[in-house]
C-alpha cells in the first residue's frame, strides 16, 4: 500500500519512494525503544501494590532511577526488537542510509533524546496513579495520542494545515518523526536536536515536580 501510494504521488510529504519505505521500517524499529504503545515502567504497578512507599524513602531519585532502568530497557529492545527486522527490510527493499558520520551521529543523538522524551511522558502517566490509583484510562489516552501524533500512522509531514503544524510541535513527534527525519537528512540537525532537548528538559522537570508532590499526596493501596 505504501509503495502504491508513493508511486501514485511521487514526492509526497517531501519523501521519495525509498525515503517512505525507510521511514516505515524506522517507525517500526522505534516501537520498542520508544515504547510507542505505552507502559514499560513498573511505577504504576508499584503504586497500586504499595511498594512505591519503599521507593520514595530510598536515597536515590525515583525519577533518575526509573530513567536509568528505562534506558537499559530501550537499549535491549533496540538490539533485539529493532535491528533484526530492519536488516531484513534492507535485504528486501532499497532502504536509505545516512550519507556520512555526521548524519549517523545526529541520528544517534536524536534517537537517544527520543527515548528520554518518551520516558518523560510515560513517567508522568505512570505517576498519575498516585492521584488516580487506577492509571489504565490515562494509559489508554496516552496510547492514542502517542500513536497518532508521533508519526507512527503516517509521517507528520502529510498532516494538513494547522493539524500538521500542531502535530510537529507536540512532544510525541520527538519520538518517531524527528529521529526518522534526522536519519533521512530531512531536517536541520541543530533545530531537530534543540526541539527534542527542549521537550526532554520540560518533561523531566514536570516529572521532578510531580514526584515531589507525590511524596505528599501518594495513597498506598493495601497499607
Amino acid at each position: 500500500m505504501l509503495i502504491a501510494l508513493w508511486n501514485a504521488r511521487p514526492g509526497l510529504g517531501g519523501y521519495d519512494l525509498a525515503d517512505a519505505v525507510t521511514f516505515c521500517f524506522l517507525s517500526q524499529a522505534f516501537i520498542g525503544p520508544m515504547q510507542v504503545f505505552g507502559g514499560g515502567l513498573e511505577l504504576a504497578g508499584r503504586v497500586r501494590s504499595g511498594d512505591v512507599a519503599v521507593d520514595l524513602i530510598r536515597p536515590a531519585s525515583l525519577q533518575l532511577w526509573s530513567l536509568a532502568d528505562d534506558v537499559g530497557r530501550a537499549a535491549h529492545l533496540f538490539l533485539l526488537r529493532s535491528l533484526p527486522p530492519t536488516v531484513v527490510g534492507a535485504l528486501l527493499f532499497e532502504l536509505v542510509l545516512p550519507p556520512g558520520p555526521a548524519a549517523w551521529l545526529s541520528f544517534a543523538a536524536g534517537f537517544t533524546l527520543g527515548v528520554v522524551v518518551s520516558f518523560g511522558w510515560r513517567y508522568l502517566i505512570a505517576l498519575s496513579a498516585c492521584w488516580l490509583i487506577d492509571d489504565r484510562g490515562m494509559q489508554s489516552l496516552s496510547l492514542v495520542l502517542t500513536f497518532f501524533f508521533s508519526g507512527m500512522v503516517l509521517p507528520l509531514n502529510l498532516f494538513p494545515g494547522w493539524l500538521g503544524d500542531l502535530a510537529r510541535a507536540l512532544p510525541w513527534s520527538a519520538m518517531v518523526q524527528v529521529p526518522a527525519d534526522l536519519y533521512l537528512g530531512k531536517r536541520d540537525i541543530l533545530d531537530a536536536l534543540g526541539f527534542q532537548a527542549a521537550w526532554a528538559v520540560a518533561l523531566l522537570a514536570l516529572g521532578a515536580l510531580a514526584t515531589s508532590a507525590a511524596r505528599r499526596k501518594v495513597v498506598i493501596q493495601g497499607g
